[in-house]
């Protein structure tokens, strides 16, 4: 029972901060919190993959910090680098004064997400966005440093995780992922919501928006998602119609506000047209 409160509470605090969750996503989360495992999050572009670790961060009273993923993102750009413009500045300050100087210490390397996040003494969450299209050989790195809690740079140190870290991994599944990531994670799969609780979601986003405005807009979301569309509407589609259609005052919207306002919901010309001729020519 106090673990279903527990639970409960999470639920609370998401939804304090406009994430309208549900119960795997919860119990996904509390078992993060109590076993201390990073989670991985998988599901198609737009279910709230992203703005669900920024939600923890901000429930739960925790510094955000994130990686954005992409082909060719290396080390450097994860971990931190030299500023090697200032370090041949001393060099070259230390030769006309004749001095000895390190060049090699904290005051020279600029640090990134990963760094930053493990040197934070305030309990944190840090976001590895759409790890997917980051290479293996950093993910193989990421979930090491994850694994044993301490990053190595050369010529540097060794700095050790110091707070409570809370890691979601996303994934839009461009590519496997290793199997050592998976089995370091809590697996959670977001899918497109059901209908009530996307209903719940535009609610809570647009809470001027009136019942019957809403209901219509994710039925008809939710039909179009049923399409051979090049890309399906995310959440935010269907809240930006919501907030389109209220901006032109059509409530309830006429059959020509609808196609008029498709922009927000097709996102080329051919998925436009398969959305008039399969769902707004029928209604």
């Amino acid at each position: 029972m106090i673990n279903m409160k527990e639970i409960e509470e999470i639920n609370k605090k998401l939804e304090a901060n406009n994430y309208i969750s549900n119960n795997q996503i919860n119990t996904t989360l509390f078992l993060a919190f109590m076993l201390k495992k990073p989670i991985l999050i998988e599901g198609p572009p737009g279910t709230g993959k992203t703005e669900l670790a920024k939600t923890i961060a901000e429930s739960f009273d925790r510094d955000f910090f994130r990686i954005q993923c992409y082909e060719g993102i290396t080390f450097e750009q994860v971990v931190g680098e030299w500023n090697y413009q200032k370090q041949l500045l001393y060099l070259e300050l230390a030769r006309e004064n004749k001095e000895d100087m390190t060049i090699f210490s904290n005051e020279f390397f600029i640090q990134r997400p990963l760094l930053t996040a493990f040197s934070n003494t305030k309990p944190s969450v840090l976001l590895i966005d759409e790890i997917d299209k980051a290479d293996e050989e950093l993910e193989s790195f990421l979930l090491q440093a994850l694994g044993e809690q301490e990053i190595t740079v050369n010529d540097l140190d060794t700095f050790e995780l110091k707070n409570d870290l809370i890691v979601v991994l996303t994934s839009n599944a461009q590519r496997t992922l290793l199997d050592e990531t998976k089995d370091r994670c809590l697996y959670l799969y977001i899918d497109y919501p059901e209908y009530e609780r996307e209903v719940s979601i535009v609610n809570k986003r647009v809470p001027l928006a009136e019942n019957n405005l809403v209901d219509d807009i994710v039925e008809k979301t939710q039909k179009i998602r049923k399409l051979d569309l090049s890309k399906k509407p995310s959440i935010r589609s269907t809240v930006d119609w919501v907030r389109s259609l209220i901006a032109l005052n059509e409530i309830p919207p006429t059959r020509e506000a609808l196609e008029n306002t498709l922009n927000v919901v097709a996102k080329n010309e051919e998925d436009k047209e398969r959305i008039i001729n399969e769902v707004l020519n029928k209604i």
